[in-house]
Order: C-alpha cells, then sequence, then structure tokens
C-alpha cells in the first residue's frame, strides 16, 4: 500500500465510524471536576458521567497534599523508578495502599491498565493459564494477550461456567491457574460475587485476580473494596486498582499482592520498568485521597442514597437499567445514534451524561452509563431524572 493509500484508509474508517452513529465526541469542561461542572458551548450542568464517586476530584486538602508535594519535591521526577525516579513519598504511598486494602505490599503504574497490561507476563508462561471473565476490562485482555499462558473465557458472573473451564485447564495440565476478573462490571453496574469465586477457586487451588478500579474508596467497610466486602482479603491473590477514580480522580494505578510477587513485577513488569515515576503531586494527593476514603462514611451514604434514589426514579418512569449495589447505573437504549441523540438532548438540559456505544460496548446495547456522586443533591437527582424523562418520551425511549 502507498503512503495516499495508507492515509485513504484512515479516512474510510473514520468515515465508517461516523456513518455508523459511533463517532465519540468530547466535550470541553472549563471548570474543576465536580457534581456540576462547566462545560464549553453548555454552561453550568450538572455532571453524571465521571467516576468522581466520593466528589474528592476538586477537594482543598488533596489539592493541597498535592501542592506542598511538589513545592517539597519538584514537578516530576524524570526518571523510571529502578534509575532514580524512587522517593521515600513513594515508597510510603505503596505502603499505605498495601494497608488500606490489606495486602503486603503495593507497587505504581502511571495508570491502572499500565498494571494489567504489566500483570500477567512476568507472572505466567506457557504452562500456566488464566480463566477470564468474558466482560473484563480491555486492559486485562491486553495484558493476557502479551502473556504465554492458555486463556479461556467464563460467561459473566457464571459460577457453573467458570468451573467448567477450570476444569477444562486442569484437563490440560496447566501449572498454575488465575482467574481473573473485574471486582465491578463498569458497563453493566454489577459486583462481581468474589465470595463464590474464591470458594471455587478453593476446590482448584487456583489463584484469584480482581481488578478493583470502580470500587476502590466506595465499595466494603471504609471502601476497601469488593474483597472486603465479600470478607475475602486474605483469598484475593492480587488486586488491581486506580487512584484515577474514586481516590481523587487525578492518574495513577497499582498492583497489591504478596511481598514476593510485587517484588518480582518491580523486576520484570514492564510498564513499571520503563515508565517514568508518578509525578510527586500525584503521590501527595493520593496519600490525602486515602486518608479522606477511610473516613468516608458519610460520603459513601449519600453516595448509595442518590443511587438508590435515581434508579427508583428512573425504574418508576419506565427504563431499562442494569446494575445492582452500585453507583454504576447504566440506561440502556439499543442502537447508538438513540443513545447518542439523547445525550446530546440532555446535554440542552443542563444534564452531561455519556452515550457508550460499539466497541466500548458490543453492537446493538448502545447505552448511557450514569455515575452517581456524593455531592450531589436530591434535588440533582429529581432534576437528571426529570430531564431524562422529557427526552425518554420525545425519542419514544418511555410510553408517555
Amino acid at each position: 500500500m502507498s503512503r495516499a493509500g495508507f492515509y485513504d484508509k484512515v479516512d474510510n474508517a473514520l468515515g465508517g465510524i461516523r456513518d455508523d452513529g459511533l463517532w465519540k465526541g468530547e466535550r470541553v469542561i472549563t471548570s474543576p471536576q465536580g457534581g456540576t461542572v462547566d462545560v464549553d458551548g453548555a454552561g453550568e450542568v450538572l455532571n453524571f458521567c465521571a467516576n468522581n464517586y466520593l466528589g474528592l476530584a476538586d477537594h482543598p486538602d488533596i489539592i493541597n497534599g498535592a501542592s506542598d508535594a511538589m513545592n517539597r519535591s519538584g514537578y516530576g521526577m524524570a526518571s523510571v523508578r529502578f534509575i532514580c525516579g524512587t522517593t521515600d513519598q513513594h515508597r510510603t504511598l505503596e505502603s499505605e495502599i498495601a494497608d488500606y486494602v490489606r495486602t503486603d505490599d503495593s507497587i505504581l503504574f502511571a495508570a491502572c491498565f499500565d498494571a494489567n497490561g504489566g500483570l500477567f507476563e512476568p507472572l505466567l508462561g506457557e504452562g500456566d493459564a488464566i480463566v477470564s471473565d468474558s466482560l473484563n476490562h480491555a486492559s486485562i485482555i491486553d495484558g493476557m494477550r502479551l502473556c504465554k499462558a492458555s486463556r479461556y473465557r467464563f460467561a459473566t458472573r457464571d459460577i457453573d461456567d467458570l468451573r467448567r473451564q477450570l476444569v477444562a485447564a486442569r484437563s490440560h495440565h496447566a501449572d498454575n491457574i488465575l482467574i481473573a476478573t473485574d471486582g465491578v462490571f463498569s458497563m453493566d453496574g454489577y459486583i462481581a460475587d468474589l465470595a463464590a469465586i474464591c470458594r471455587v477457586a478453593d476446590e482448584f487451588d487456583a489463584l484469584v485476580m480482581v481488578d478493583d478500579c470502580h470500587a476502590t474508596g466506595l465499595i466494603g467497610p471504609e471502601g476497601r473494596g469488593t474483597p472486603s466486602l465479600h470478607g475475602v482479603s486474605d483469598r484475593v491473590d492480587i488486586l488491581t486498582s486506580t487512584l484515577g477514580k474514586a481516590l481523587g480522580g487525578a492518574m495513577g494505578g497499582f498492583v497489591a499482592a504478596r511481598q514476593s510477587v510485587v517484588d518480582l513485577l518491580r523486576q520484570r513488569s514492564r510498564p513499571y520498568l520503563f515508565s517514568n515515576s508518578l509525578s510527586p503531586g500525584l503521590v501527595g494527593g493520593a496519600r490525602v485521597a486515602i486518608k479522606l476514603a477511610i473516613e468516608g462514611d458519610s460520603r459513601r451514604e449519600r453516595l448509595n442514597d442518590n443511587a438508590t434514589r435515581f434508579r427508583r426514579l428512573m425504574t418508576d418512569a419506565g427504563f431499562q437499567l442494569s446494575g445492582h449495589g452500585h453507583p454504576i447505573i447504566p440506561v440502556h437504549l439499543g442502537e447508538a445514534e438513540i443513545a447518542t441523540e439523547m445525550a446530546a438532548r440532555l446535554l440542552d438540559k443542563g444534564v452531561y451524561v455519556t452515550a457508550f456505544s460499539f466497541p466500548v460496548v458490543p453492537r446493538g446495547s448502545a447505552r448511557i452509563r450514569t455515575q452517581m456522586n456524593a455531592s450531589h443533591h436530591s434535588d440533582d437527582i429529581d432534576r437528571a431524572v426529570a430531564a431524562f424523562i422529557d427526552v425518554g418520551r420525545d425519542l419514544d425511549v418511555i410510553g408517555p
């Protein structure tokens, strides 16, 4: 193919995305992240599409923590960790994360996508097997592809199918078997049944890995995550998560596990070895965010109240929802064009939401994924539901 042909191919791909109604636009926010945000061209709107579950992204204590850390240690580390990019604050944060999620130690990455991408290859090889939930996050899928272990998929939240896949892995004489699952399935709003997964793992002497990005800070006692919620923190072998959602909403991910696992990742995980250290500001802010999350029962209570209220009112109005027990509440619409149009009309009514369509979700299952926030009040919930009802009736998504 010629150089011109390459660019023709790119243009054709972009045209196909537009023609299929799958184009993902980006709105420009001109204010701090919060329960309301200022959106360029739309003004101040209610924000129902951020991962800012506890409302900490603009918390002054976190901002001050980040600022103090930069004043002390500078803007950036300009190095990877093993060369000259490790500070006492990096190690302190890793220790505090481990204490928070009840593991021996943790290791920081630029993002949880990198944590998952660099997890499997150093730990598992040709003679091993990974049994993965079919709706696991893309970062888990990409990480598994970099590893030579055999791969098996089980139907989402289907324990019987999990057992069948474990039987298949054992029948092929896998040396080590790792069950990989999201703690929360972010496109559907369901929490994984880790207690059942761990019981089955015990039957097969399998390891358990959990991506807890949409749980850390907001699920379980003191927001310690889905293993803590289900009482299996001691049984989960590897936990990956993020600092970029409930814990202040900035950047950074981590793997938390036994000391030996963390030590091996420090020696072999490529995203860790070849990426700059987290900047001092991110580290300082994250340390404050963890403290606020531990003390955040009132925020979690308000978050749960908001989710319960929104789910009840939207169900009464006739919308098709999914999920349970989590502030992610998807509104299922089916066609990408309808979801995109609904999101645009809701913004006109002062409610900022985002349409999700292929390839983020399967074709024909487009939705608007709403996310509650502890900064919202009951009046905000009522206003958002009223806007959904008005637009839903206009688009014949719900009845009159």
